[in-house]
């Protein structure tokens, strides 16, 4: 089925304004068409309005995110609207209006588009617009800017009433292009897609210059003495110290993915003398409040504190900051209104250092800091003219517990298995470090890839989030040599940068070199031992820092070996080094329990295809030593099981997927054998 030329248009033109920031945030606005089509049934024209539906983004939206609504239907809505306080049963209306099969759920905003009398309609969230919408006199402000070209309309939540008010507004001002809407954003219409598109330019173009040269130079105030940023390095030390702790507060309710921002929007409000005022106020575009919640948290100590000084005070702040957001919500609150959601911050501004933002996945915490970007900017222009002057707490209230959103809430798919956990895993570019990073990944989690070889590394992290909006919200890569004290610490510290902590630890790197005893080097011995036995060890130590900073629990996996029971020919090094790793898991599991960390081992054995180690000449070893083709050797092993089956590495990642998918919560200190049943290696 061929797609309507006006609909490509409407597609184009949602991609061009979706993908500038500066006209609209992720996932913000829509953007509709209104064109003559032929009605299957009757075979005669009909009007259809193809509308962007509920959740979706005009930057990347697809034929398949529009909703398709006659417009015959959705206007005689008007002659059954029973009024602005029963607006939102209409919303269930517009199925009613549907047309076809397929298509996008509608979104609230359907009747700003359908009432609008203009084939075109573009509703957008750019800073400028709002930052006018938000100015305490904003009517006023907007008349100057833009004369009689663009019309003011007061706040009034999205729905069936608003519609019919820009309606009648675009009656009433013909010569008028769009509108500003108060507390809110803008909207704009034409006759055609372009001169759609080119009105709602015009408006974000006209705002931005009018701010520009009317605003004052400092509307934050002046740089508070000991707040200015800490250089790069020490910034990024302290809010990767920082933001395990962090994350542990936000996820009092429910369990967070973080993201961190350090731009200089960020840095420089959070050094300003009116940030702790202005951040109180909150933000006020429906859009941005929803994602970033009521205000947020703000650290009221310099970044240079005492590190220990600055945790307690966090602690503090969250205490109260649950306090406050549950007199919120009881204020506000009906008996119809949904259960609070939870009563931790979405957003935390840490003078000096930058802002942390949370969300149930990386991609919402991280599209909730752009959107505290954008009220940055919003506040900025608006006290650069004006005076910042949000909607108020009532009106955030009905937005943010409105049944219309929790309605879309519950549209969500169910989140999976290991949704909102963050994995390392070493050795993780190649064999079972990479069919575990590809399972985790599958049930949901977020994956740093830590590997010695950075290129490979890069490669396993892109692969695994091909086809996310963006890949590093899914899986980064990290460089590290698991010997190196340091170079282990700095990779736990670029996992809590990436997503604001690590929840579940995969002790997979290592190598092996098969050797009688007498001809087993201290060479030989020392880089096993050193992998395996110290790396291990070193990694556990420092994910268990972070484990402990988040009080959330975790999980630590040992990717250890059949070898670190059964006793076989010449591999005194390896089977020595996983013994050790063997005896790690029990002793650890011994020490961190009281944190809630569960550390459990798997025993792999006969891993040939798709083995880093095996491909690596281990494999040509242990064929010699058995007096087997090299070719031959996953079939030897598999022939001297029980089960007589090869073990592959997606085996392996099933076991870590079974150890940490939320069934076993009980289980530490654990040995799974993944080896098809080798009776000398039953555990006693």
């Amino acid at each position: 089925m061929t797609t309507h030329p006006e609909v490509e248009k409407l597609l184009q033109r949602c991609h061009e304004l979706g993908s500038d920031p500066r006209n609209t945030n992720y996932a913000g606005g829509n953007a509709s068409v209104k064109a003559d089509d032929v009605d299957p049934v009757t075979g005669q024209p009909v009007e259809l309005m193809w509308v962007k539906g509920s959740g979706g983004d005009l930057g990347t939206l697809t034929e398949a995110g529009l909703a398709v609504l006659r417009t015959d239907r959705l206007r005689a809505l008007i002659d059954v609207y029973p009024g602005v306080d029963r607006e939102d049963e209409m919303v269930a209306a517009f199925d009613y209006c549907l047309h076809g099969k397929g298509g996008a759920a509608p979104s609230i905003d359907t009747a700003m588009h359908g009432l609008v009398d203009a084939a075109h309609v573009d509703h957008l969230h750019p800073d400028a617009g709002i930052a006018l919408a938000t100015a305490a006199d904003s009517e006023k402000l907007t008349a100057e800017c833009f004369g009689d070209r663009v019309a003011w309309v007061p706040w009034r939540r999205p729905g069936f009433q608003l519609g019919l008010d820009i309606a009648e507004i675009k009656r009433a001002n013909p010569s008028a292009i769009g509108v500003i809407l108060g507390g809110h954003g803008i909207t704009a219409w034409g006759d055609t897609a372009e001169e759609c598109q080119a009105n709602s330019l015009e408006i974000i173009d006209t705002a931005e210059r009018f701010i520009e040269t009317r605003g004052t130079a400092e509307p934050f105030g002046p740089v508070v003495e000991g707040r200015s940023a800490l250089p790069s390095a020490q910034r990024r030390e302290r809010a990767a110290a920082l933001f395990p702790v962090l994350r542990g507060f936000a996820s009092t309710d429910r369990r967070q993915i973080g993201h961190f921002t350090d731009s200089p929007a960020v840095l420089d409000f959070v050094s300003r003398e009116r940030m702790p005022e202005l951040a109180a106020l909150g933000t006020s575009c429906p859009d941005h409040f929803l994602r970033t919640k009521v205000r947020p948290m703000v650290l009221d100590l310099g970044p240079d504190a005492p590190l220990d000084t600055v945790i307690d005070r966090l602690r503090e702040l969250h205490e109260q900051y649950r306090a406050d957001y549950r007199a919120y919500y009881e204020q506000f609150a009906t008996q119809d209104s949904p259960a609070m959601r939870g009563a931790d911050p979405a957003i935390v501004l840490v003078p000096g250092v930058g802002m942390f933002s949370f969300g149930a996945d990386k991609q919402t915490a991280r599209v909730a800091g752009e959107f505290y970007v954008n009220a940055i900017n919003v506040m900025r222009g608006a006290e650069a003219i004006s005076r910042y002057q949000p909607i108020d707490e009532g009106e955030k209230f009905r937005i943010e517990y409105w049944e219309l959103e929790e309605a879309k809430l519950r549209r969500r798919p169910k989140a999976r298995p290991l949704a909102t956990r963050v994995a390392l895993v070493t050795g993780g570019a190649s064999g079972i470090g990479l069919a575990t990073a590809r399972r985790l990944v599958a049930e949901g989690a977020c994956v740093v890839v830590a590997d010695r070889d950075a290129d490979r590394a890069r490669e396993a992290a892109e692969e695994l989030g091909a086809g996310a909006y963006r890949a590093a919200d899914v899986a980064i890569s990290v460089a590290v040599d698991v010997t190196d004290s340091a170079a282990v610490d700095a990779a736990l510290a670029e996992a809590s940068l990436a997503f604001g902590g690590v929840d579940l630890v995969v002790n997979n790197a290592g190598l092996s070199i098969s050797k009688p005893l007498l001809e087993t080097t201290d060479a030989d011995w020392d880089i096993q031992h050193g992998v395996m036995a110290r790396g291990s060890f070193l990694v556990s130590r420092s994910a268990a820092r972070v484990l402990i900073a988040q009080a959330m629990g975790g999980d630590i996996i040992y990717i250890a070996s059949k070898n670190g029971v059964f006793a076989g020919p010449n591999n005194v090094a390896y089977g020595a080094a996983k013994a050790d790793q063997a005896h790690q898991v029990r002793l650890l599991a011994a020490e961190l329990g009281g944190h809630r960390i569960r550390v459990n081992g798997i025993n792999p054995d006969g891993v040939v295809r798709g083995s880093g180690i095996f491909s690596g000449g281990w494999g040509a070893q242990r064929a010699a030593v058995y007096g087997v083709e090299e070719s031959e050797l996953g079939s030897f092993y598999a022939q001297r099981t029980l089960l007589k089956q090869e073990v592959l590495p997606e085996h392996v990642a099933a076991a870590v997927f079974a150890l940490t998918g939320g069934d076993l919560t009980h289980t530490t200190g654990l040995h799974i054998p993944v080896d098809a049943g080798v009776a000398a290696a039953f555990l006693r």
